[in-house]
């Protein structure tokens, strides 16, 4: 018997010695990257390499967003305070949670990885060059922790649904990920079936990225908010100079693109180093609306946005940032619609929309304040 022969027969024995509950336990993903990953039991530990991932998982693991979750980076806290404050006051044990760092910063701490025990770290597309670089895969294989990346910004159209479906073998809800994934198409459907039939003239639109946490002028390529854009039909200006999903142009560019409207990205940046004169918009900012929009005028006094047809026609938004990084964008769509073309999407309510999906998919309540407009009732 040679050698090969020798191994099938051994690794055939091997496989009858086993238990058939072991067989039916194991699983296999294909993430974002193409990387086949296979799990010889269900998953009990994730870190999560983006502390936004928070907003796929709650939906998939509603019961306790937190049941598996032993880590997590700390952007959720930097990037949006009121949604961290929202999660850990329902869920205690978030608050709990070792927070890591980044791993494109090199401020990851393996250390602490090792030391958590988990079956799987979850990391974004965005991270999978960093990693393959101080080859974190080969290491972490080596103690039998798995990567697997998900994407939910750099690429929407193509990995937000299998992200999902990803999530769903993960945390062990694939039903919950398809009906997601479901709700996610329809509510899409209805603006872009809408826009198909009446193909009405499109506004040239400038996404003004963090406003207020990055300089002017920070914008959006053909994907994520650029796409987002182009689905709630407008054209992107951004997309006409970047061409990845997000970066920066000169505000001498802006001038000489003259908007038709301006859509800026807010969150709670409070504490995000150096962060200032940002509009703070997302859950539980309906409040602030008044400072919202003083924040969001006192931004369009910059010479890039001064002279604009924007400006002067009063079509000035600001809209919820971390929509660019969730599997919600079907809500940015529709509110975009809505400001695009008012008259076709009058009977269009994106803030029921996601009331919805908040009492269908999600633990925390709804609370209003994903946009505002720079002038009081638009």
């Amino acid at each position: 018997m040679n050698f090969v022969k020798m191994l099938a027969v051994s690794a055939t024995a091997l496989a009858s010695l086993m238990p058939l509950s072991a067989w039916a336990q194991s699983f296999t993903v294909k993430d974002v990257a193409g990387r086949e990953v296979t799990f010889d039991k269900p998953v009990e530990r994730v870190i999560l390499g983006e502390g936004r991932m928070l907003y796929a998982v709650a939906p998939i693991e509603k019961e306790d967003p937190f049941a598996k979750i032993v880590g997590w980076r700390n952007d959720l806290w930097t990037t949006d305070k009121d949604g961290f404050n929202a999660y850990v006051e329902k869920f205690p044990k978030g608050k709990d949670l070792p927070f890591l760092g980044n791993l494109t910063d090199g401020t990851l701490q393996t250390e602490t990885v090792v030391k958590l025990h988990p079956d799987v770290l979850l990391l974004p597309i965005g991270n999978k060059a960093a990693a393959d670089e101080v080859k974190l895969e080969d290491m972490l294989n080596g103690i039998g922790v798995k990567i697997v990346y998900i994407d939910f910004r750099e690429h929407i159209l193509a990995n937000t649904e299998p992200s999902l479906k990803i999530l769903g073998q993960i945390f062990g809800h694939e039903d919950r990920a398809e009906a997601v994934a479901s709700f996610w198409k329809e509510q899409m459907a209805r603006v872009t079936d809408k826009l198909k039939a009446a193909n009405p003239p499109k506004p040239n639109v400038f996404m003004y990225r963090a406003a207020g946490l990055v300089e002017c002028c920070g914008t959006f390529g053909p994907d994520n908010f650029g796409l987002m854009v182009d689905w709630a039909g407008g054209h992107n200006l951004g997309s006409e100079f970047l061409p990845g999903y997000t970066g920066s142009i000169n505000a001498e560019q802006v001038v000489a693109s003259n908007p038709d409207v301006i859509v800026v990205t807010g969150s709670n940046w409070s504490q995000t180093k150096n962060a200032k004169d940002f509009v703070n918009v997302g859950p539980n900012a309906a409040a602030t609306f008044d400072d919202s929009r003083k924040a969001l005028n006192t931004l369009m006094e910059n010479p890039a946005f001064t002279g604009s047809r924007a400006v002067a026609g009063g079509h000035v938004h600001a809209i919820w940032h971390q929509f660019y990084t969730s599997p919600y964008q079907f809500v940015a769509v529709q509110q975009l619609a809505k400001w695009f073309h008012p008259n076709l999407f009058a009977d269009l309510d994106p803030d029921a929309t996601f009331k919805e999906f908040h009492e269908k998919f999600l633990p925390v309540a709804y609370q209003p304040g994903y946009w505002v407009d720079a002038k009081a009732g638009q």
